[in-house]
């Protein structure tokens, strides 16, 4: 059981004890923080709004109402978009002429943890030194909350799933006519949250046929949540029974797209920024693209291959939309799957990265696997090492950084050590009490050998 404070919000384990676990008092002392945050930023305004949203863990519910009505005892006005999804929160911030959001998801964590992720006026993640300023207040505890006459108000708004699709199906790139003339049927994997309720009502606005997998939002994850190869056999196995286009599978909170191809076969987290990257710089004549330090080389050469510019960014969601509106880019995101579309919004979004993927592939006319081989082929090897609190992490990546020093070397975040045919990124996670070891090279095999050569080497330093 753990709880995780950092710059992006406040993570955890439900149950527990106070300050080791998201129990009920910490979830209310961090509400309270930001809330006092967003009123110290909005000093001269009469009324504060802020906008929640919630995934379908079991224990959102408890969180949503407890954050909701310590906003309200505040002062804040509440609107509460009930089971949503990150994006959608995103979106519906700046729409709402809202001062801020909150989102009560731990993403593509297990069951038993939840979290709030916190975004500013803009609908996007608060930055370092915002994210700072909310910590010290949780620790200082110095809040106000307003008398009886003053608290604030609470509704809930359920209409925007539909102002959410709508919004998607309004981007100029997404091709609504040519992806029902393309007749295309589709699994999808909700992991039994709200992407069961979410990606489903926007198939069916483009027309597209959707054979749901667990798309009850019950918040019984029936495989571990995180979008990877191993955790989807169910899906790749009904995509072929189906005989099915594509298949589609999302995280708890819907801002991670992993595909598989009609084969059953992973088209790749990695990919799906890729291909949708080579729709919009292919139809906007060329642009610059982003990614972080752990994303796959094949978003640059797609980049290079439409004339445009691919810059790199440290790991996390903010690090990226401020390295993308640093070099006006079109399209960027994680290679996690996460899709950042400008034209939209700053945040990942699959919502958007299913309708660009949908409308490349109907332009493009041809299979699922057949677009996946038509990119360059590099292999990824995404590993852990579990760390105990004498561990000093900081010694390790200066350990390598060090004995690595003649290679091309990036310490912005971790350590990245870039050899002339594969790379690897040492860093320690912001969600989770892990080191984070991704790898990637020109075959599965090299990839894993290379991540197994640093494991080792990080054994041996640990001792």
């Amino acid at each position: 059981m753990t709880l995780i404070k950092s710059i992006s919000g406040i993570r955890g384990t439900i149950g527990g004890k106070t300050a080791d676990n998201l129990t009920p008092i910490d979830a209310v002392k961090f509400a309270s923080a930001y809330g006092a945050f967003i009123k110290t930023r909005n000093a001269d305004k009469k009324k504060i709004k802020v906008v929640i949203g919630r995934d379908a863990r079991i224990s959102g519910k408890m969180i949503s109402s407890l954050v909701a009505n310590t906003l309200v005892g505040l002062g804040i006005d509440v609107i509460d978009l009930g089971l949503s999804t990150t994006p959608t929160v995103e979106v519906a911030v700046p729409l709402e002429k809202a001062d801020g959001g909150i989102i009560l998801t731990a993403s593509h964590n297990p069951k038993q943890w939840n979290a709030l992720k916190l975004l500013n006026e803009k609908g996007e993640f608060l930055n370092g030194a915002e994210g700072e300023e909310i910590l010290t207040l949780a620790e200082s505890e110095d809040f106000s909350f307003a008398e009886v006459d003053d608290l604030g108000s609470y509704k809930k708004n359920t209409k925007y799933l539909k102002k959410h699709i709508k919004e998607v199906l309004n981007l100029d790139l997404v091709d609504v006519k040519a992806i029902k003339k393309a007749k295309f049927k589709v699994v999808v994997d909700g992991v039994n949250s709200t992407g069961g309720i979410f990606i489903p009502a926007l198939l069916k606005k483009l027309g597209v046929k959707c054979v749901e997998l667990y798309c009850t939002p019950n918040g019984q994850f029936p495989h571990n949540p995180e979008p990877l190869k191993e955790h989807l056999t169910d899906i790749s196995e009904l995509v072929v029974k189906e005989k099915a286009d594509f298949g589609i599978v999302v995280d708890p909170d819907v801002d991670r797209l992993a595909l598989i191809s009609e084969d059953g076969s992973m088209f790749g987290e990695e990919y799906t920024l890729v291909a949708c990257a080579d729709y919009v710089l292919g139809r906007l004549g060329g642009g610059n693209t982003v990614s972080n330090l752990s994303s796959s080389r094949a978003l640059r050469d797609v980049t290079q291959k439409h004339g445009g510019t691919y810059t790199a960014s440290a790991v996390g969601e903010v690090n990226v939309v401020i390295k993308m509106k640093e070099t006006n880019t079109v399209i960027g995101g994680e290679g996690n799957g996460g899709i950042i579309y400008p034209a939209s919004h700053y945040g990942r979004d699959s919502l958007v990265g299913v309708a660009l993927f949908l409308s490349h592939l109907a332009h493009k006319k041809m299979s699922c696997k057949e677009l996946r081989d038509s990119y360059p082929s590099y292999f990824m090897s995404k590993n852990k090492i579990q760390l105990t609190p004498e561990i000093d992490v900081d010694k390790i990546l200066e350990t390598m950084a060090t004995k690595y020093a003649n290679e091309e070397v990036n310490t912005i975040d971790g350590v990245k050590i870039d050899f002339a045919d594969e790379w690897i990124h040492l860093r320690k996670s912001n969600t989770e009490p892990i080191i984070r070891i991704y790898t990637e090279a020109k075959s599965q095999q090299a990839a894993d050998d290379l991540a197994v050569r640093f494991i080792n080497e990080i054994k041996e330093i640990i001792g």
